[in-house]
């Protein structure tokens, strides 16, 4: 299992922009592909964004493409999230999620795959809140 912490999150008017980060512990995992998922008031879980541990391929969901980047501190095993030109619905809390399989985390962001996938690593979650 993998601990994840994650720091940003806040309120943030129409249009701006926030930076979220997550810090992984560490594993026995070779690899450790990390993404964000983020879920509204009353919402499904949305897979938005993962990275590759190995090769750094990059899968995005189409709500947030162009408008978000994930990237990642390769010796510190750190993700982050910039979000540029932040609407009201993306609102809700967004959570880092980790594991050693990159399909299931990408399928997931892509907006297919198992629903019901238990991760690595899970973390608490933190609120974006954009205001109209």
């Amino acid at each position: 299992e993998v601990q994840l912490a994650e720091s940003g999150g806040g309120l943030v008017q129409a249009g701006g922009s926030l930076r979220l980060s997550c810090s992984a512990s560490p594993s026995s995992l070779i690899y450790v592909h990390m993404g964000w998922f983020r879920q509204a008031p009353g919402g499904k879980r949305e897979g938005i964004a993962c990275i590759n541990d190995e090769d750094g391929r990059i899968a995005y969901a189409e709500s947030v493409q162009g408008r978000f980047t994930i990237a990642k501190d390769n010796g510190e095993r750190r993700v982050y999230l910039q979000m540029d030109h932040l609407r009201p619905e993306d609102t809700g809390v967004y959570y880092c999620a980790a594991d050693g399989a990159w399909g299931p985390l990408a399928d997931l962001v892509q907006g297919v795959g198992n629903t019901n996938y238990r991760f690595d690593g899970w973390g608490q979650g933190t609120q974006v809140t954009v205001s109209s």
